[in-house]
């Protein structure tokens, strides 16, 4: 797996290699608004995760999913972690660990 500095150099060097759309965290599934679906834990696999933390704040934290559906859908998920995470389903808790 390949190691990053920044998230923003992850999500342009993962978007370049064909992990084009963007997702939204929801308590039960995955968002993609470009596509106007929703991509349930069964229907998805996460390939690749990446966890960057902020050098001036804990509070920075996050962690970059690249994912990809049973239908062949490729995206990024950007979610925060620690204090700010999402409530999330167990499905979906389990699914991103």
């Amino acid at each position: 797996m390949k190691n990053y500095d920044t998230l923003s150099e992850a999500i342009n060097d993962l978007q370049i290699n064909d992990y084009t759309y963007n997702f939204n965290l929801k308590p039960e599934c995955l968002e993609c608004a470009s596509l106007k679906i929703e991509i349930h834990p069964e229907d998805f696999k996460v390939d690749k995760t990446y966890r960057f933390e902020g050098m001036s704040s804990t509070d920075d934290n996050s962690v970059l999913y690249a994912i990809s559906s049973k239908d062949g859908i490729k995206g990024l998920l950007v979610d925060a972690y620690g204090v700010y995470a999402e409530n999330i389903s167990e499905a979906m808790r389990k699914k991103l660990r």
